[in-house]
């Protein structure tokens, strides 16, 4: 490891041009130096590698089996960081390609807000296009390259055509009430009492709806009698709050209101609801810079609150 720490990048460059001219002299006249600094410095790489890697011939030179070897190596270091480079460049551009990010609701009042914000401090110039909806029509949208990345929750394995997806924590259903609800701070409830009052539960298409039906089943929960179905979290917030209503909904798209009271859950256990929140990508299709560094902003926002230890 420290003989790896002695190579700099003009060692590289300097093997690889010789490699290619096939003379020391053409390749100090392509390097702008002259023939001692070039041989020099392929004395001093071939000290660190420990092999020869360079051969005379007749009154030339031929790169050697070890130097063959290496320069598959010293080629693509020195072409991933010319890209290192450009990319860092692309990302200036005040007319760089925009990102285009999904967010399914587990995340767009949370995660993605800060993430935007981080994204604007950094003085990033790519603008930002945010969209939420259905699990469904995001994942479209992802495969035929309206979006960019999409982040949420896992999605069922028959929607993963074409796409890749990359964990980065776990959440689950919680069924929640306002804190003045009749059943909010009860230690125990029956099933029953859920017919009482209107029930806010994920539409058919949404991506949770399968674990609320699983659910359902493991609690011997019948389906409400007041039963509506609805992914919009701004409906679900004004139902809690003014109309003594129940909601079947993805924690961290509560998480704040339950952390300051305002919303509590109630006592039936849901930990079966446990799913993968992450980041969906398009296969054999690589994110630009500007989409990477938002991503890697993500894993960074999710990493500092220890989302990912749960």
């Amino acid at each position: 490891m420290n003989q790896l720490r002695r190579i700099k990048l003009r060692h590289l460059e300097t093997f690889v041009e010789v490699a290619r001219q096939k003379s020391v002299s053409r390749a100090a006249d392509a390097l702008n130096l002259t023939q001692p600094a070039v041989t020099r410095t392929l004395r001093e790489l071939e000290e660190i590698c420990g092999k020869p890697l360079v051969e005379k011939e007749g009154r030339g030179i031929r790169i050697s089996h070890y130097g063959e070897i290496f320069l598959r190596y010293a080629g693509s270091s020195i072409t991933a960081a010319r890209n290192g480079v450009n990319a860092l460049s692309e990302l200036s551009l005040d007319d760089g390609p925009r990102i285009r990010l999904g967010a399914l609701p587990t995340v767009s009042t949370t995660i993605i807000p800060q993430a935007v914000s981080r994204y604007l401090r950094s003085g990033m110039r790519n603008r930002l296009k945010v969209v939420t909806g259905e699990n469904r029509v995001l994942l479209d949208q992802l495969r035929n390259g309206e979006l960019d990345l999409v982040m949420g929750r896992l999605p069922a394995p028959e929607n993963m055509q074409g796409l890749v997806f990359e964990p980065l924590y776990r959440d689950r259903v919680v069924i929640a009430v306002n804190a003045s609800h009749p059943l909010a701070g009860k230690r125990q409830i029956s099933v029953d009492s859920l017919d009482d009052y209107p029930v806010i539960v994920p539409s058919d298409n949404s991506i949770i709806r399968p674990f609320v039906d699983r659910l359902f089943v493991e609690q011997g929960i019948s389906e409400p009698r007041q039963a509506i179905e609805s992914v919009s979290d701004s409906f679900g917030r004004a139902m809690l709050r003014n109309y003594q209503a129940i909601w079947i909904i993805s924690r961290g798209v509560i998480a704040a209101e339950i952390e300051s009271g305002e919303f509590v859950t109630l006592p039936i256990d849901t930990e079966t609801t446990l799913g993968s929140i992450g980041i969906n990508t398009r296969a054999q299709t690589a994110l630009d810079p500007a989409g990477e560094y938002f991503a890697e902003v993500l894993r960074r926002i999710v990493a500092e609150a220890g989302l990912g230890r749960e």
